[in-house]
C-alpha cells in the first residue's frame, strides 16, 4: 500500500490504493472509479447542507468541505474521494470578487477588462496563508477518511482561470478572453504566470496537507485551437506538473500522481502525453482507441457521457462494458466525461460505480 505522502503528518494506512496505482501505471485487479462532482446537487444530503450555507461559506469552512468530500463515500463504493472546493479560490487569492449566483453560476463584479487591471492583482500571495481553509479541509477530511480511499486534491489551470476573470463567469463562446490571446499577448502571458506562480504552491501545499492525488481541471480548453492551446495553455500546464514535481523531491516528499483534464482538447493528445502529467482525463467525445494510441505514456481516466446517467441500469451496463472493453482493464481509472448533473438520481452513479467494478473483474480473470 502507498505510505503517506506528507512527511509532517499521520494519517490512517491506506487500504484501496487502486486509483495509484492505475496512476502509474501498475497492474490492478479491477478498474478504479471516480466521478467528477461525485459530491454535488444531485445529492439530497448535499441539497440540505446548501439551503442552510452559502457556496463559498461551505468551501472556507474545513468541518463543512470534509463533510460534503465524504458524503458520496458513504454511498458508494467509489475508489476515490475529491476535496470539496472551487477551481476559482485561487482568483480570489489573487484579490478578485467571486460570488456564487443562482441559477447563474460564478460571477465576478470587477471582471479584468484591460492588461492595467492586472496592477490591481496581489502577485505576492501567501498561499499557505490565504488559502489554509483548502490545506485544512484536505487534512481534516483524510483523518475522517481512515483509509478508506485515497484523496485528490486539484486546481484550476491558468487558462479556465483567466477565462473566468476576463469573461466575468461563463460564456458561450469566450470572446472577451480570446481577444486577449489576439491582442494583448504579453499580458495574456503576464497574468498566465502569475496565475500559475501561485497555482504550484497551492498544489503542493495540498500534498503537504493529506492530498494522495492532484487533477488540474483546464476546463476550457475545447474553446481554442490547437495553435493557441500550444502556445497560451500548454506550457503552463507542463510548467505546473513539472515545478510541482520538483518541489516536492525538494522537500523530501514523493511526488504524487498528477492527472490533466484539458477538457475539448482533442487536438493536442499526443502534446498531453509528453506533458510530465502521469493521467490524461478524457471528455466524452475522444474515441478510447485514438486516445490510447496516441498516448503511450500516460494512464487514462474518463470517459462516459455524463447523459448515459439518465439512462436504465440495463443501458448503464451495457455503456460501461463497452467502455471498458475500449479502453481496457489496465492503466486505466474510469470516469465520466464530465461532471454528475445536479437532476442525476444517485441510485445511477451506484449502477456505474459497481458495473465498473464487476465488469473489469471479469474482464482481468
Amino acid at each position: 500500500m502507498a505510505a503517506p505522502t506528507s512527511k509532517s503528518l499521520e494519517f490512517p494506512k491506506l487500504q484501496n490504493d487502486l486509483i495509484i496505482r492505475a496512476a502509474r501505471g501498475e497492474k490492478t485487479e479491477r478498474v478504479p472509479v471516480w466521478a467528477m462532482r461525485q459530491a454535488g446537487r444531485y445529492l439530497p444530503e448535499f441539497r440540505e447542507m446548501r439551503a442552510e450555507h452559502d457556496f463559498f461559506n461551505v468551501v472556507q469552512t474545513p468541518s463543512l468541505a470534509c463533510e460534503i468530500t465524504l458524503q458520496p463515500i458513504r454511498r458508494f463504493q467509489l475508489d476515490a474521494a475529491i476535496i470539496f472546493s472551487d477551481i476559482l479560490v485561487i482568483n480570489q487569492a489573487l484579490g478578485m470578487e467571486c460570488v456564487m449566483v443562482p441559477g447563474k453560476g460564478p460571477t465576478f463584479p470587477n471582471p479584468i477588462v484591460e492588461p492595467d487591471d492586472l496592477k490591481k492583482l496581489n502577485k505576492d500571495v501567501d498561499v499557505k496563508e490565504r488559502l489554509n481553509y483548502v490545506f485544512s479541509a484536505i487534512t481534516l477530511t483524510r483523518q475522517e477518511l481512515k483509509g478508506k480511499v485515497p484523496l485528490i486534491g486539484f486546481a484550476g489551470a491558468p487558462w479556465t482561470l483567466m477565462a473566468y476573470s476576463i469573461e466575468g463567469g461563463g460564456s458561450n463562446t469566450y470572446a472577451k478572453s480570446k481577444k486577449w490571446l489576439y491582442t494583448h499577448i504579453d499580458a495574456s502571458h503576464q497574468f498566465l504566470q502569475m496565475l500559475t506562480d501561485v497555482i504550484v504552491p497551492y498544489l503542493v501545499c495540498q500534498v503537504e496537507a493529506g492530498a494522495q492525488l492532484l487533477q488540474v481541471f483546464d476546463s476550457h480548453a475545447g474553446i481554442l485551437g490547437k495553435d493557441i492551446f500550444c502556445e497560451f495553455a500548454l506550457p503552463y500546464l507542463k510548467q505546473i506538473a513539472t515545478r510541482v514535481k520538483e518541489s516536492l523531491r525538494t522537500k523530501s516528499i514523493e511526488p504524487v500522481p498528477m492527472i490533466v483534464f484539458a477538457k475539448g482538447a482533442h487536438y493536442a493528445l499526443e502534446e498531453l502525453n509528453n506533458s510530465d502529467y502521469d493521467v490524461v482525463s478524457l471528455d466524452w467525445t475522444i474515441l478510447p482507441q485514438q486516445a490510447r494510441s496516441l498516448t503511450p505514456n500516460v494512464s487514462l481516466q474518463g470517459n462516459l457521457d455524463p447523459c448515459v446517467m439518465y439512462c436504465t441500469k440495463e443501458v448503464i451496463q451495457a455503456k460501461v462494458e463497452k467502455m471498458l472493453s475500449e479502453f481496457g482493464s489496465q492503466r486505466y481509472i474510469a470516469n465520466l466525461g464530465h461532471g454528475m448533473y445536479p437532476d442525476f438520481m444517485p441510485e445511477s452513479l451506484e449502477t456505474f460505480v459497481n458495473s465498473v467494478h464487476e465488469i473489469s473483474e471479469k474482464m482481468n480473470q
